[in-house]
């Protein structure tokens, strides 16, 4: 059975985007983003809701050719293109860069990928997480958090019909006081 962690950047006062979508709070240091670059090296499957596909999507797959790409950038534009990914939408009617496209309900196909043998699974977007969230499926949670409050946005958790208790399994503390936490789901 596969483990599913739901990762992203959040700000401490909780979203992983302020308003309008706003990211710009969450540029990584040099070492924070090689550790996300290790991440994607090491997942077996990567799952995407269809606005955080469109963003990534939108960047990756050629980042390594833009003029001033950094050997870093050039590594994770690689790893990210190679790493097999599922995107959830009814959006979109095709998906390249090693990815494939379900319309079908998200929470069924998650819980059949999880099923299934094979590497570590990551899943990235707010919505698509939260319907994983809901339904149990979260094996663990990596929250890089930022010193910064953006007052409101997308948030990191959803509203849950039952508490989940969570096991703290890692802390580290990246430049510029961002600080990650994981935590293991207690079953």
């Amino acid at each position: 059975m596969r483990t599913l962690t739901f990762g992203m950047n959040q700000s401490l006062d909780g979203y992983i985007a302020a308003p309008g979508d706003d990211l710009g709070w969450s540029a990584p240091s040099d070492e924070l983003f090689q550790w996300w670059s290790d991440r994607v090296g090491a997942t077996g499957l990567a799952l995407y809701g269809r606005r955080l596909w469109e963003t990534m999507s939108s960047h990756w797959p050629t980042a390594d050719q833009q003029p001033g790409a950094t050997p870093a950038h050039i590594e994770f534009a690689r790893r990210w293109r190679n790493m097999p990914k599922v995107v959830f939408s009814s959006t979109p009617t095709t998906v390249g860069w090693n990815a494939r496209l379900v319309t079908d309900d998200a929470v069924t196909e998650i819980a059949r990928l999880k099923a299934q043998d094979g590497g570590p699974m990551d899943i990235g977007g707010a919505t698509l997480a939260a319907a994983a969230m809901r339904a149990g499926l979260i094996d663990e949670y990596a929250i890089v958090t930022h010193p910064v409050l953006v007052g409101g946005g997308t948030p990191f958790f959803t509203a849950l019909d039952n508490w989940v208790n969570l096991s703290l399994v890692e802390t580290r503390t990246f430049p510029d006081g961002v600080m990650l936490t994981r935590y293991a789901t207690r079953r």
